[in-house]
């Protein structure tokens, strides 16, 4: 990884290292055994994506992309190469701002060290959690740091956290091979629609960056929800707030930071997609589910409540900070909107919204099917 140093507001190799000396390895499993899990995985993934290319009526063709199974550094290892890639510009602007301060440079050297640490701490928090991603913004050609073999030239890769998938498995008492299938299921969904839908990836992108390009947010701003964040895994800032008498779950999040209307549209639009992608994994991984995962019924039910209980007041903290309390509703509203779709207009008429931008559905229509029916496709309204 090339070093940024002090010349950026996040030293990035020193968010990396703190992460990985705070994360935890995971659960205890032979050598033997982790490496029977990570064939299994492969084995599944494999499988899924002929069953999700059956279900959905999606099609790649040539195109492929890397499946990788990590460990929970690697996972952080991966998406910081993702983060340092998508918020190049801002990263851009606010070091040059920061720069023409007075002792801007000394403030940028010692402030990214601070920040590197916080996005670090974050970072080993997410990578507990996080089951599969398809990392969408993944650097073409390089392989996976620490692992993973030659880049194959096709931007995005499947990432497998293999210790967060066996300590969930465990934790809900279920059929590993089951669960195991079930969540290659769901990110393989996420890879299919990547690379059948050759512009979506282009598209994010362009959002993402009109996004960066319209944000004017002070870096000292930045810097102190990144530092409230890191309090909240660290529970200093769930103490702070209890011995203030006030509600850490009501703090605003890093995605409150959104100033400008335009801001507002782009988050609006991005929302609105990412709704439809994470709803449309899980309507498909519980549509081929019943055919070749026994227990789905059980598994769902149980992943479906750890999902809404979480795992306490700290935790929810976090969730409120970060915007990931957006990301449950997305999986709830979006496979609501896909399932209406699909029961109305088949799975064919369902598979319009990919044709272009213009056929992704708004914000509204997410939470009412029947008018992205009406506006796609008129005759079947």
């Amino acid at each position: 990884m090339t070093s940024l140093g002090g010349t950026d507001l996040v030293d990035w190799n020193l968010a990396v290292s703190t992460a990985t000396r705070m994360t935890r390895s995971g659960p205890e499993v032979s050598r033997d055994e982790a490496r029977a899990i990570v064939a299994e995985l492969r084995r599944h993934a494999t499988a899924s994506e002929e069953h999700v290319r059956s279900f959905t009526g999606l099609n790649s063709g040539a195109v492929d992309t890397p499946v990788l199974v990590v460990d929970r550094p690697g996972w952080v290892r991966a998406n910081v190469a993702g983060f340092r890639e998508v918020l190049q510009p801002l990263m851009a602007r606010m070091r040059e701002r920061r720069a023409s301060m007075p002792g801007g440079s000394a403030l940028t050297m010692v402030g990214s060290k601070v920040t590197g640490v916080e996005v670090g701490m974050l970072l080993s928090f997410l990578s507990s959690r996080v089951l599969g991603q398809y990392e969408t913004f993944a650097p073409a050609t390089p392989a996976l740091p620490g692992g993973g073999g030659p880049g194959t030239g096709v931007a995005g890769r499947l990432l497998l956290v293999a210790p967060n998938i066996v300590h969930v498995e465990r934790e809900l008492d279920v059929h590993p091979h089951d669960f195991r299938l079930w969540v290659c299921l769901h990110e393989e969904t996420h890879r299919t629609q990547f690379t059948a839908v050759p512009w979506l990836r282009d598209h994010m992108e362009g959002e993402i960056q009109a996004f960066l390009a319209e944000a004017d947010v002070d870096p000292a701003t930045l810097v102190e929800r990144f530092r409230q964040a890191a309090q909240s895994v660290t529970g200093q800032r769930a103490q702070e707030e209890a011995r203030q008498g006030r509600d850490a779950e009501a703090g605003l999040g890093i995605v409150d930071l959104v100033q400008t209307p335009r801001q507002r549209e782009i988050l609006d639009r991005l929302t609105a997609v990412m709704s439809l992608l994470e709803g449309h994994a899980d309507f498909v991984m519980d549509g081929v589910g019943p055919a070749v995962v026994p227990s789905v019924a059980e598994i769902r039910e149980k992943f479906t409540r750890r999902r809404q209980t979480g795992a306490g007041r700290l935790d929810r903290a976090l969730r409120r900070l970060l915007g990931m309390d957006a990301k449950l509703r997305q999986y709830r509203d979006g496979e609501r909107f896909v399932r209406t779709v699909v029961e109305r207009s088949g799975m064919e008429g369902f598979n319009k919204v990919w044709t272009s931008p213009n056929t992704l559905p708004t914000k509204d229509e997410i939470s009412r099917p029947d008018q992205w029916v009406a506006r796609v496709r008129p005759g079947a309204a």
